[in-house]
């Protein structure tokens, strides 16, 4: 057997999932890992990524390279994941821009979110889009380190890109799976991720929103009022309604069986509530506006998911006047 080619990946968005991510590719004896870190730059740079995990035990990662913008990496990548926070997300692609090379980068995103791919797919019309779903649990107890529960899953899927042959983006699906598996993650390959991006996006939509505005956990919110469990479920059922006019088949049951989930788990709140608790901007859009923008021109009644929008942006345009996001 030959050595393995070199794999040059970039990872953009250093938070408590990208850091994770980073660890898991880091574990790939055939990736050379470069980072861009914001806020823990420093720390990263001076001391490398620390992971303390329930599963996998402690690990110092020490990337190839460290940097502050794609730009600054100064190299074009095989493999760019993206797992920043969905904020502003179409400004994204632009700054990517520099460490893009049509013919050979596949773009891999982690995110919360439905239509999270198209700013991608409209500045990058050959390149090969991958789409991942993740729950892990983890935290950035403070700059460079990340602390990880037991909480660890993916699903990964391709965006299809008809320009780009289907054997060659399933070469690349499989050689971002054999990246995983060497890194010993949990993971399955879809063959339709929207279905997981809606799925999860349902899941989001209801508990993010309402436990960032009542301010409550999950359990005593569904419990605050006789109301409370019925506008839940009215508000999932019209995420439904929207993905099933988008051509993705999932059903109407889902809302019960998430709901069964959650009262199966302890209380928690949401990513979102920590936001809104640090004044810090929401991933509103992605979770919200896109299926609200797709309800409208599909001609839906999506009253409540509409109502929970308005409310959650005019909060996100207070947040994001305070503070320059970073």
């Amino acid at each position: 057997m030959g050595v393995p080619k070199q794999i040059d990946v970039l990872l953009y968005g250093l938070g408590s999932i990208g850091s994770f991510y980073a660890f898991i590719l880091s574990r790939a004896s055939n990736v050379r890992l470069t980072v861009v870190a914001r806020s823990n730059y420093d720390a990263v740079r001076s001391n490398g990524l620390a992971i303390k995990s329930e599963n996998h035990g402690n690990h110092t990662v020490t990337p190839y390279k460290v940097a502050r913008t794609p730009a600054e990496a100064q190299a074009t990548f095989d493999y760019i994941v993206c797992a920043h926070k969905a904020i502003e997300q179409a400004s994204v692609p632009e700054q990517l821009a520099p460490a893009v090379d049509e013919k050979k980068t596949t773009i891999v995103i982690i995110q919360n979110g439905v239509g999270n791919e198209e700013p991608f797919r409209k500045r990058f019309p050959d390149v090969s889009i991958l789409s991942c779903v993740t729950w892990v649990g983890a935290r950035q107890t403070e700059p460079g380190v990340i602390a990880h529960t037991k909480s660890e899953d993916m699903q990964i899927g391709l965006f299809p890109n008809h320009s780009v042959e289907a054997s060659l983006e399933q070469d690349r699906l499989d050689t971002f799976a054999s990246l995983l598996t060497q890194g010993k993650t949990v993971f399955q390959v879809v063959p339709n991720i929207q279905v997981q991006r809606w799925e999860k996006v349902v899941w989001n939509a209801a508990w993010n929103s309402l436990t960032t505005l009542t301010m409550l956990d999950t359990h005593s919110w569904l419990s605050s009022s006789s109301g409370a469990t019925p506008l839940t479920k009215r508000l999932m059922h019209e995420v439904v309604d929207v993905a099933q006019k988008c051509d993705v088949p999932i059903e109407h049951d889902l809302v019960d069986r998430l709901v069964d989930k959650i009262l199966g788990m302890p209380p928690i709140g949401s990513s979102m509530q920590v936001d809104a608790q640090n004044q810090r901007p929401m991933e509103v859009e992605i979770i919200l506006g896109y299926p609200v923008k797709k309800g409208r021109e599909l001609g839906l009644n999506i009253p409540t998911l509409e109502t929970i929008y308005v409310i959650l942006t005019g909060m996100n345009q207070r947040f994001t006047r305070q503070s320059h996001y970073s």
